[in-house]
């Protein structure tokens, strides 16, 4: 039970940074930074990641992640290691976790798959892969680490989507 909670407890900062972008449209603040990623550019006939792939929702993402390294480094945990460096590390995951839906909504488009169309189980994995991929940059985790990982955070996502879904903060259940 202990790996199950750490699992949960390293990813964290990913998976908030995965949310954050979806909280950060709604923020009244925030509403009008939604400039695409890709400036409106497309590639080979498709955009290369589509209007909801947002800068306003890369950064905020990162900086949420950050934030909430900082919030376990100061309130929850103890760490070892600077708090510069659990917010460098934190906030390089949430970027990841970006970088990696970014990535494979640009996939998507090269497969012709439409913007908010369900393309299981790569919806659900491609944060994970983009913020472990991050995170080895920090810290080298086993794998029965990343396959807890995987599996939590594959549940949670699921989870956590369908409640948007009840809630009207997303258009579609998956």
């Amino acid at each position: 039970m202990n790996d199950l909670w750490e699992a949960f407890w390293f990813f964290l900062p990913a998976g908030f940074a995965n949310m954050a972008p979806v909280l950060a449209a709604r923020m009244p603040g925030l509403k009008g930074w939604n400039a695409p990623l890709d400036l409106g550019r497309s590639w080979q006939g498709a955009r290369i990641f589509g209007d909801h792939k947002t800068w306003r929702g890369l950064i905020s993402g990162t900086i949420f992640a950050a934030f909430i390294g900082w919030v376990q480094y100061r309130f929850i945990a103890t760490s070892p290691e600077p708090l510069w460096f659990i917010l460098l590390a934190t906030g390089a995951m949430g970027f990841g976790a970006l970088l990696g839906d970014a990535i494979k909504s640009f996939i998507k488009r090269r497969r012709g798959i439409a913007s908010g169309n369900a393309w299981v189980p790569f919806d659900q994995i491609d944060y994970i892969v983009g913020g472990l991929i991050f995170a080895g940059l920090f810290i080298r985790l086993g794998v029965s680490q990343i396959i807890l990982i995987f599996i939590i955070y594959f549940g949670l996502h699921l989870i956590v989507s369908y409640a948007g879904y009840l809630t009207g903060f997303k258009k579609k259940p998956i």
